[in-house]
C-alpha cells in the first residue's frame, strides 16, 4: 500500500498547485479542495507534496497554576506540559517519510508550529506542516526552509492554551476535511488536498494543463527572446 502511494505522489511531481486545481476542475471536482485561502506560506517560494498525516488540537483547561514562581513554571512546562500534556510523542512515530503534518488548529492565537518541531517532524520524514492555527519563530521557519503553511503569525507558546488532541482522524483545514493518506499540495497560490482515491486522474490532467502551459508560454520566451528556464522546459 505504501509503495502504491508513493507511486502516486510521484505522479504529482512538478505539479503547481494552479495544474491540480485544473486537475480537480477536469474531473468533476470544481468545488473541492481548495484550502482557505488565509492559509498562506511563511515564505515566498516554500512548496510541499505529500501525503497528509493528520493531527488535531483543542482548548485546553489544564491553565498554568496561580502564583508559581518562575523556577517552578520552568519545571510545570519542561516535565508536565511538554513532557506529558501537550507532546507530539504520542503521534510523531507514526510519521513517514513523504508525509505533510496537516493540524487543525484550535483558533486562539497560538503559534503551534515553531522551528522546534517543525524541523524535529523533518527528521522524522516529514516534507512539511500545514495548520489552520498559527506559528511562531518565523524567521527560524524561514531560515530553515522546511514548508510551513499557517493561518496567522503568533508570539505565544502552548503551555496553558491548547493540547493535542488526536490523530490519524479526518481533520479540517477551513470548510477542506483531510483525511489521512490524501494527498496535500502547497506552493505561492495556497494549498488543495487531493482525495486518494481520485488523486491519480487528478495528476493526470494537471499534468495535461501544466505541458500545455509550459508550451504556450515557451513559445513567448522565444519570441522576446529570453532564455528558456525550468518554469517552460
Amino acid at each position: 500500500m505504501d509503495e502504491t502511494h508513493d507511486d502516486v505522489l510521484a505522479l504529482f511531481d512538478g505539479l503547481r498547485v494552479a495544474d491540480v486545481r485544473d486537475g480537480m476542475d477536469w474531473v468533476g471536482l470544481p468545488h473541492r479542495g481548495s484550502v482557505s485561502r488565509d492559509i498562506t506560506p511563511v515564505a515566498p517560494g516554500m512548496r510541499l507534496c505529500g501525503r497528509a498525516f493528520t493531527v488535531r488540537t483543542r482548548p485546553s483547561d489544564k491553565v498554568v497554576p496561580h502564583g508559581i514562581s518562575p523556577e517552578e513554571y520552568t519545571a510545570w512546562a519542561h516535565e508536565y506540559w511538554y513532557g506529558e500534556v501537550n507532546t507530539s510523542k504520542a503521534w510523531r512515530d507514526g510519521l513517514r517519510p513523504g508525509d505533510v503534518v496537516v493540524i487543525e488548529g484550535a483558533d486562539l492565537g497560538v503559534g503551534e508550529v515553531g522551528s522546534n518541531n517543525s524541523l524535529g517532524w523533518h527528521v522524522l520524514g516529514a516534507v512539511g506542516v500545514v495548520t489552520s492555527g498559527g506559528v511562531r519563530d518565523v524567521d527560524e521557519v524561514t531560515a530553515q526552509g522546511i514548508p510551513v503553511f499557517a493561518r496567522h503569525r503568533s508570539q505565544s507558546m502552548t503551555q496553558g492554551r491548547i493540547e493535542f488532541a488526536e490523530a490519524g482522524q479526518p481533520v479540517a483545514l477551513g470548510d477542506v476535511v483531510v483525511r489521512p493518506g490524501d494527498v496535500v499540495v502547497a506552493d505561492g497560490d495556497g494549498v488543495i488536498v487531493v482525495p486518494v482515491e481520485r488523486a491519480e486522474e487528478v495528476a493526470r490532467y494537471g499534468r495535461q494543463e501544466l505541458e500545455n502551459d509550459k508550451a504556450i508560454r515557451r513559445g513567448y520566451y522565444q519570441s522576446l527572446g529570453w532564455a528558456l528556464d525550468e518554469t517552460v522546459k
